[in-house]
């Protein structure tokens, strides 16, 4: 895919982010107004029954400040997600939801662990390394921006604070480490310009054709080339050693 093709401004690049928000916002509203036991739908780690979490505890929530907390990182990261890697945004949710969730029922403690958190961290590392592996410019400064915005979140993929569930952000942070390297040549190229190409020629380019020995601009390259082979005609030598000789066939 070309640089042009890759960084492309689309309606998915807000609507999508929104959509994740809206769904989010709606769930926790159903779960407060009418549904209060859909917050037990968390992953449970080393139990059967909650495998089913893996796929519904992004979108429950504990409390309004647990909601909040998650809503503007997750617009912003997705929306950089499907403006920056378009072709494999939907690849990088879906399979970071399930990985993520995956490792935290492996490695989780015997709790409710719940929240959209967990795909946060998919986020983050995934943006971050895939700027790195890149090496593309815009991606780097992408890279340091998300770093300079959530470096800090680091700290919570570790049991610092009672009550958080570090293993599922620890699952995001390797889910994302992981994607980033699978999804290694899904990426936009540098774009190369003209004099950068191996077949690239001086003598034919264009706008150096308006500049003369000297480094002078010339602005009408006829009249210069019109000059150029006037002088190269009188400056010319006639070597007299060159003999012509006509021969006339009379016609039968």
């Amino acid at each position: 895919m070309s640089q042009q093709q890759q960084f492309r401004y689309s309606t998915g690049v807000i609507a999508y982010p929104i959509f994740f928000v809206m769904a989010i916002w709606l769930v926790f509203w159903a779960q407060v107004r009418f549904f209060p036991s859909i917050k037990r739908m968390g992953v449970y780690p080393q139990k059967i029954e909650g495998l089913l979490g893996i796929f519904t505890s992004p979108f429950i929530h504990s409390d309004i400040q647990h909601l909040y907390h998650n809503t503007i990182p997750l617009f912003i990261l997705t929306a950089a997600l499907f403006y920056f890697y378009r072709k494999i945004s939907w690849k990088v949710l879906l399979y970071g939801i399930i990985l993520s969730g995956l490792i935290t029922w492996i490695i989780g403690r015997p709790a409710n662990h719940i929240g959209a958190s967990g795909l946060i961290y998919v986020l983050v590392s995934f943006i971050f390394f895939k700027g790195v592996f890149a090496k593309h410019y815009r991606l780097i400064a992408l890279s340091l921006l998300i770093i300079f915005l959530y470096g800090s979140l680091i700290w919570y993929a570790f049991p610092v604070k009672e009550g958080m569930s570090w293993e599922g952000h620890l699952g995001g942070l390797i889910s994302g480490l992981l994607f980033a390297i699978v999804f290694r040549r899904s990426i936009a190229k540098p774009e190369k310009y003209v004099w950068q190409q191996p077949t690239y020629n001086e003598d034919d380019d264009p706008f150096l054709k308006h500049f003369d020995e000297h480094g002078n601009f010339i602005e009408h390259i006829d009249t210069l080339q019109d000059e150029t082979l006037e002088s190269h005609l009188d400056n010319k030598e006639i070597d007299d050693s060159i003999q012509v000789n006509y021969i006339f066939k009379k016609k039968e």
